[in-house]
């Protein structure tokens, strides 16, 4: 039985020692040469007294990070991965929250790093790299791992401005790299094209399967996904077969043209999720990409990474949303209704998930943690911590799950309870909006649409009325240029909150 996710890499290296393992167009990085930096890495740490701790990273998105971050793991300690985009204060405040000791850069990122009101010892990632490698070291630690000992810490927002910090075993991420890669069919011959950041837990759908089957991914230049057509061009240069974006990723390319005068002409497996995939835009997609196969993902970062899966094995209905399916093997998944009790098919109940996707709850942070990580609502008889997502969906008439909204993006408003993820879909029925975002401001009391495309604002407003009652009708309708996005690509709602806030 497999207890340690560096097994992965210790088989394949050997099988495919000359083989791109990961590359962004410019600097690659083989299979050999990725095992040996990471022993180096692990060596050097453990020279220096680390164990079971965690150890920061702080360096410029390249493919040389995944041997930081397998070196740390072959240390006995789990990473904590850093934007360089961050503000020193949030990185500042990350490190205090983890009480980091170390501190890995790369020659870019050195001096940032050495600027910081950090006490502990920045260490150069080439150094590191460049160490002769014990493996009677290496070999002790190894025998003292467990599948239960933290891998990693990411951090998402917190609501109250402190981020939070998830860490996550090697048994969670093994069985989710497992699960992965037997639904969505990875294998030795999938070439991906890794669009988020590396500092999330996303990149797992490309880090972790690249070292269990021998496959390659390539890190796409940020500045591409403004130009899509140079995307495009990346993506047939390089012959990608298969990407796990976020819808917004997927979007620009369709709503832009590119899609019908550019195609990906290798790809075959387009997965997709955080976000609800505008009908027109999904439909653009399957039209120009007839034989590829398409995958909707759901699930949050404290599950580590993606949970439930769904194929698109069929026609959707019209107006039907796009279900995120089934769980993964050995992936549970509860529906609960606010008394507590589970709720019945068809009915909405708050997404639950439970099975060794839950990660270990937020690090040093036991407060927020017990909020989340909750004792299994259905059964009280021995103890089973399971995650409760503030998300809520239902299950269709095929046993699927349907995504409907945030827990907190229903709202109450002259009277009636209303999901605004309701009237973003009313929306995005116009062939002419390309993108639709709704959020209330609760001070003055009213629905705010923001959307991207060629509708005019009476004419959206006229094609709103035909299909939502009064009620939920919106009291202003701002077209955007472009949506604000989050560093991984996302929708970014708290700053479309924030702007709705100051909208006249």
């Amino acid at each position: 039985m497999q207890t340690n996710l560096l097994e992965y890499l210790e088989a394949t290296a050997p099988r495919l020692p000359e083989k791109v393992a990961y590359s962004d167009g410019t600097d690659s990085v083989r299979f050999s040469e990725l095992l040996r930096a990471s022993r180096a890495v692990g060596s050097a740490l453990l020279r220096m007294g680390a164990g079971r701790q965690p150890v920061a990273i702080l360096m410029e998105k390249h493919p040389r990070v995944p041997s930081a971050f397998y070196g740390v793991i072959y240390a006995g300690c789990f990473y904590v991965p850093l934007d360089p985009s961050m503000p020193p204060a949030r990185i500042e405040a990350i490190l205090a929250q983890v009480d980091a000791r170390l501190l890995i850069a790369d020659d870019r990122c050195l001096d940032a790093a050495n600027s910081l009101h950090f006490s502990g010892k920045v260490l150069r990632y080439d150094e590191l790299a460049a160490a002769e490698i014990d493996e009677g070291a290496l070999a002790a630690v190894r025998r003292r791992q467990l599948d239960v000992d933290p891998v990693y810490i990411v951090f998402t927002s917190g609501s109250t401005g402190v981020p939070k910090g998830v860490a996550a075993c090697h048994r969670s991420v093994i069985d989710y790299v497992e699960a992965l890669c037997e639904a969505l069919g990875f294998s030795e011959d999938s070439v991906f094209a890794n669009q988020t950041p590396l500092f999330f837990d996303a990149p797992l759908k490309e880090l972790m399967p690249v070292i269990k089957c021998g496959a390659t991914a390539y890190f796409v230049p940020k500045k591409l996904f403004s130009f899509p057509m140079l995307l495009c061009d990346f993506l047939n240069r390089y012959q990608i077969n298969t990407v796990c974006w976020v819808v917004s990723a997927l979007t620009q390319i369709s709503s832009l043209g590119a899609l019908a005068k550019n195609p990906p002409r290798f790809l075959r497996t387009v997965a997709f999720g955080s976000e609800v995939f505008p009908p027109r835009q999904y439909r653009l997609w399957r039209e120009a990409l007839p034989d590829a196969a398409f995958f909707n993902l759901y699930g949050p970062t404290e599950a580590t990474g993606m949970s439930c899966w769904w194929r698109a094995d069929r026609e959707l209905e019209e107006d039907e949303p796009i279900p995120v399916g089934r769980p993964f093997r050995n992936t549970g998944l509860l529906l609960i209704r606010e008394d507590g009790t589970e709720a019945a098919p068809g009915e909405v109940g708050e997404i639950y998930l439970r099975g060794t996707c839950v990660t270990l709850g937020y690090f040093n942070n036991p407060e927020k943690t017990s909020e989340a990580f909750v004792q299994n609502p259905l059964q009280s008889n021995y103890p089973e911590t399971v995650y409760r997502t503030g998300d809520l969906g239902k299950l269709n008439r095929y046993g699927e799950l349907v995504f409907l909204s945030r827990r907190d993006n229903q709202i109450k408003h002259m009277g009636h309870r209303i999901e605004l993820g309701e009237i973003e879909a009313a929306a995005l029925r116009s062939e002419t909006v390309r993108q639709a975002a709704c959020v209330y401001d609760g001070e003055r009391k009213r629905i705010v649409l923001f959307f991207t495309g060629s509708a005019g604002t009476a004419e959206l407003n006229a094609a709103l009325r035909e299909l939502l009652p009064r009620y939920m009708l919106p009291a202003v309708l701002r077209p955007l240029d472009a949506m604000p996005l989050t560093p991984n690509g996302k929708l970014d709602r708290k700053l479309l909150q924030l702007r709705a806030g100051t909208e006249p």
